[in-house]
């Protein structure tokens, strides 16, 4: 006989803080605030904002500053041009940057999402956009509800027309990265641009515009992986925003002079501007959540409204969980050690690779024919150099080979190349002897500066040629 378990139906009713985050149509308006986190936000922005629009348009020595030109694949850096052959360096950078992004969420949650993300940090200007041409929180609301008219359409108009102009704005730069900016705008503002650079400007534009327009808290929330595992990181000592029970239950509204103690209430009055000033839409009274992007707004909402009250601040903070359950935090920990140990070399790894990296680079690359005879009666190899000159300067080089008794090298040996330039260069090598030891044996090209011998290339080859003649 087979026993049946009761099944009972249970209603689970919507999380309370979805109802007071979003509006009825779902949309998520935020109220405008001010604090100490707002600045240090705003301040951070700014930079950000100056250094990616304005360092396409730097010059360095008749070029443009920064820009990774992949039809001639050379990646310049102010001073220094880096080439295929250093990707490795560029790898070394984003692993050095991966664990910089796992160290500071360790010891202070996804403060990276709140404050230096390019959504994030994109999705504060859109919605500064919003609140110049439709006002604050409730003014928005209130003009979602009503009807189209001439005064809804015109302020929807200019607000798109910002977003758009940003957008624009946007792609062009980060176009401008790969492809010389001021023709790239004079191209785009005259109507010509076409092709390839046209297709992408018009793909980060729409993605800005999308992105940070109309999704904004949903790329956040379901896009982003970082969200994902950000909480496998946390430990009981990072810092995170959150919100003291302790000191603020029992929540309820109350008279500024009224001894809330004494009727058994705690600091938090309830007043839900914590809720309204979130760009995620969630009350951060429910405890640590996925959602939590770190941006602080909730601290300084809290903090003014404590100020108001006369209440200590810090209701809402940078706490970590032994500090929430009325313990210490410890900042130095073994996880936080071993990143910052593990980011510390990496750094100086990169350092002395970026400091000995060869300012001159050589590849040797046999002619497909096995060999020839000369006119003299030689056997004769022929071979194409591959040179690149790292340096910013012109250089001279001379090649030679390297411990080749028995051999001779013929053609252009002492050349320069311009700065940053590479050159292919044909020369030959003959065999001196009548038999060789075998039929294929190894040789060294070295090309050395002609000026500073310190800047040298060494390139190896072989050499084919009959055992009998």
């Amino acid at each position: 006989m087979s026993e049946h378990i009761p099944v009972q139906i249970v209603e689970v009713a919507e999380p309370s803080h979805k109802k007071k985050a979003a509006s009825s149509d779902g949309h998520i308006y935020t109220r405008s605030f001010s604090g100490l986190y707002r600045n240090l936000r705003l301040g951070g922005a700014g930079f950000l904002f100056l250094l990616f629009f304005a360092t396409a348009w730097l010059d360095w020595d008749g070029r443009q500053a920064v820009l990774w030109d992949l039809a001639e694949s050379k990646f310049h850096i102010f001073g220094a041009t880096f080439w295929p052959q250093d990707f490795i360096l560029l790898s070394a950078l984003l692993i050095i940057c991966a664990f910089g992004l796992f160290a500071i969420t360790v010891f202070a949650g996804r403060v990276w999402c709140g404050y230096t993300c390019p959504q994030s940090t994109w999705t504060w200007l859109f919605m500064w956009c919003e609140k110049v041409t439709e006002g604050d929180r409730n003014q928005r609301m209130k003009l979602a509800k009503a009807p189209w008219g001439p005064n809804k359409l015109a302020r929807r108009a200019v607000k798109h027309s910002l977003w758009l102009a940003i957008s624009v704005l946007t792609g062009l730069t980060f176009v401008g990265y790969f492809t010389p900016i001021r023709p790239l705008a004079e191209e785009l503002f005259t109507l010509q641009a076409g092709g390839v650079s046209l297709f992408w400007i018009l793909f980060f534009t729409g993605a800005t515009y999308i992105n940070a327009g109309w999704m904004r808290e949903a790329v956040c929330m379901h896009m982003c992986p970082y969200a994902r595992f950000q909480s496998v990181m946390f430990d009981k000592d990072t810092l995170a925003v959150a919100y003291d029970p302790r000191r603020g239950e029992t929540r309820g509204p109350r008279k500024k002079e009224v001894d809330h103690h004494a009727k058994g209430l705690g600091d938090c009055i309830d007043c839900q501007m914590c809720v309204q000033v979130c760009p995620t839409g969630i009350d951060i009274r429910d405890g640590l959540q996925m959602e939590c992007i770190g941006c602080a707004a909730c601290i300084d909402a809290c903090d003014s409204i404590m100020d108001k009250m006369n209440y200590p601040r810090g209701l809402i903070g940078y706490k970590s969980e032994h500090t929430l359950q009325g313990g210490r935090t410890h900042w130095l920990r073994p996880r936080l050690l071993g990143y910052v140990t593990v980011l510390v070399a990496m750094i100086g790894a990169l350092v002395i690779a970026l400091h000995e990296r060869p300012m001159v680079s050589m590849d040797v690359i046999k002619d497909r024919g096995l060999f020839r005879e000369n006119a003299q009666g030689q056997i004769e190899n022929i071979y194409i150099l591959k040179v690149i000159n790292k340096t910013q300067q012109p250089q001279e080089y001379q090649l030679r080979l390297l411990d080749a008794e028995g051999f001779e090298l013929h053609g252009k040996t002492r050349f320069s190349i311009p700065a940053g330039e590479m050159a292919e260069l044909p020369v030959s090598v003959a065999m001196l002897a009548d038999r060789p030891a075998s039929s294929s044996l190894e040789l060294d090209f070295e090309l050395v500066d002609s000026d500073q011998p310190a800047i040298r290339s060494v390139a190896r080859s072989r050499f084919v040629a009959p055992l009998n003649r």
